[in-house]
């Protein structure tokens, strides 16, 4: 681990490659996350959600967006370490994705105190080994990912802290800018 994780009154953005992003990231912090509503229903991984408080957002409910903010304003107002991962999907570990936004509007009037913490995961030599490869479905990444043999390289560097000003664009331009200087290609030009 490089940096030090903040604790409470935080949203942590950070790339995204493999399910074991989210334990890895949980131990540390004790974060929260925010998830895919269909990982709600996933047996094991549903319960596992249910146990860190993880809010399940539908991405296709356009309509349902403000209620989805009001539940993250909800959770970092009472001062939750809440984890988002706004690739908005699972990525190579080699490139950074572009960002959405959409839930960062949950700062755009953010509760006192809150920051934000830009996360890089870097699996280094064993990102190949462990990052999702294309529609590879979950039990068939989860059964690679666990018998690769030998130690599991994983380093989570946890970024300068930042104020969240300038509304959730610049807000996901300020934490994508930061995780890229770690040494991320920008895959923007690829997606």
């Amino acid at each position: 681990m490089t940096g030090a994780p903040l604790r409470r009154n935080v949203v942590f953005v950070a790339n995204h490659q493999s399910w074991t992003d989210i334990p890895l990231l949980a131990g540390v912090t004790g974060t929260a996350f925010v998830a895919k509503a269909e990982m709600q229903g996933v047996p094991v991984i549903g319960w596992l959600c249910s146990l860190n408080r993880t809010l399940f957002v539908r991405r296709e409910d356009r309509m349902g967006v403000a209620a989805q903010i009001a539940n993250f304003r909800a959770m970092i107002a009472e001062g939750w370490a809440v984890t988002l991962f706004p690739e908005g999907t699972t990525g190579d570990g080699h490139a950074l994705l572009p960002f959405k936004a959409t839930l960062l509007a949950v700062l755009d009037q953010p509760p006192p105190g809150v920051r934000v913490q830009p996360v890089r995961v870097d699996y280094g030599i064993a990102t190949d080994d462990v990052a999702w490869v294309g529609d590879e479905c979950g039990q068939s990444h989860a059964a690679r990912v666990f018998s690769r043999r030998g130690r599991l390289p994983v380093t989570l560097h946890f970024l300068d802290p930042f104020e969240p000003d300038g509304g959730r664009k610049a807000i996901a331009a300020e934490a994508r800018r930061r995780i890229l200087a770690t040494g991320l290609r920008d895959g923007a030009a690829a997606a």
